[in-house]
């Protein structure tokens, strides 16, 4: 008997060992971004000139402007590689889409270091988007601007109130 009991002691030892346990990870990562940035603002000045002879001219000169900002992002990445981002005000142009201040995190490429992608803003403005998944820090590149932040991971389901 201690033959068998001692196989089957050894036969349950090395079947958990074989156990592995199941390990569920996030379907969704939800995050929020505190940091600042600069926003590209258009500005137009009008000019008026005047000769010796009483001709008059005028005319508008259109330039940019940085403006500086600080500022919260949300940032919602799926298992899938589909999510959704809010931008800040400041670096959103007249011409927009979006749905409630969400619009589409597209092109999302997901490592164990990194999550990239671009905002999609509207046809012609799709900011660059690093999530680095080491250090937390997020930047936003575009043609409306640059954002530089620090990431937490958040529940939007929990109703935690600060206040």
């Amino acid at each position: 008997m201690s033959k068998v009991s001692s196989l089957i002691g050894l036969a349950l030892a090395s079947a958990s060992s074989l156990f592995v346990p199941n390990i569920s990870y996030a379907a969704t990562i939800n995050l929020i971004c505190y940091g600042g940035g600069s926003a590209n603002k258009a500005t137009v000045s009008s000019v008026y000139a005047n000769d010796n002879w009483g001709n008059t001219a005028s005319g508008q000169v259109v330039g940019q402007r940085q403006v500086g900002f600080e500022d919260q992002v949300n940032v919602e990445v799926n298992d899938d590689n589909t999510g959704r981002i809010r931008v800040p005000r400041s670096m959103l142009p007249p011409l927009h889409g979006g749905n409630e201040g969400w619009f589409e995190f597209k092109n999302i490429k997901t490592t164990d270091t990194a999550i990239t992608g671009s905002a999609g803003i509207n046809f012609i403005n799709s900011p660059k988007v690093r999530l680095d998944r080491v250090t937390g820090t997020i930047n936003i590149s575009g043609k409306a601007g640059d954002f530089v932040g620090r990431c937490e991971p958040y529940d939007p389901a929990a109703s935690r109130r600060k206040f």
